[in-house]
């Protein structure tokens, strides 16, 4: 049974349950005018921060890929470090259209981003917050990135940890070595102490490495 969510508030449980294309627009389209203060302020939700310093930890500079961009939160804090320029991708014309309103990105780009871009390779850095996750995109968006990628681009990809387990990017990983270099791990919680009880020790595995 296919699940649509367009008549239902958003939510967590709704985004993890995700079904396909439809259920993507639908969900962040009803969600985007309110993603920033109902969910990533309310949760505390701080993985876009995780991200870019993560990505200025190992000496990441620009042009940035922002992958699944949603309302530009890893944009904002790409700023914050001083990092640029960035460009964001998202499936959603509705988060998209919060992110422009920021003035924080070069260019956005609607797109699904299992896909490889059109274009040859222009960016130093790939990065990604919350999209690898529950009911969302799985591994094979991690082989349409480095398909598209110029060598000696790094990642950053941040993978919900329960999603890491059941999806395969373990195995992904191990078939990808001759692709990547530098890969190491860091867990961090998703969200801080003002998340609801149900998802306050949620754990996200940050991959980084870089392409060959």
């Amino acid at each position: 049974m296919v699940m649509c969510f367009m008549a239902q508030t958003p939510s967590l449980k709704a985004a993890h349950a995700l079904q396909g294309r439809n259920d993507v627009l639908d969900l962040y389209g009803a969600w985007a005018d309110t993603y920033d203060t109902g969910f990533a302020m309310d949760q505390g939700y701080q993985i876009p921060r995780e991200v870019a310093l993560a990505y200025q930890e190992i000496g990441g500079q620009g042009p940035v890929l922002d992958v699944g961009a949603g309302t530009g939160l890893v944009a904002e804090e790409m700023v914050k470090l001083d990092i640029g320029p960035v460009d964001g991708v998202d499936l959603s014309p509705d988060m998209l259209r919060v992110a422009e309103a920021k003035a924080v990105y070069r260019r956005l780009i609607e797109a699904d981003v299992t896909k490889a871009l059109p274009g040859a390779p222009t960016y130093t850095g790939i990065v990604s917050s919350g999209t690898f996750t529950l009911g969302h995109v799985g591994p094979e968006g991690i082989t349409a990135l480095l398909d598209g990628a110029a060598p000696d681009t790094q990642f950053v990809i941040s993978v919900n940890a329960r999603h890491y387990e059941s999806a395969g990017f373990a195995a992904l990983l191990d078939d990808l070595k001759g692709q990547i270099t530098d890969l190491t791990f860091k867990d961090i919680k998703i969200y801080d102490d003002r998340c609801d009880p149900e998802y306050r020790d949620e754990v996200a595995r940050l991959l980084i490495f870089r392409s060959v």
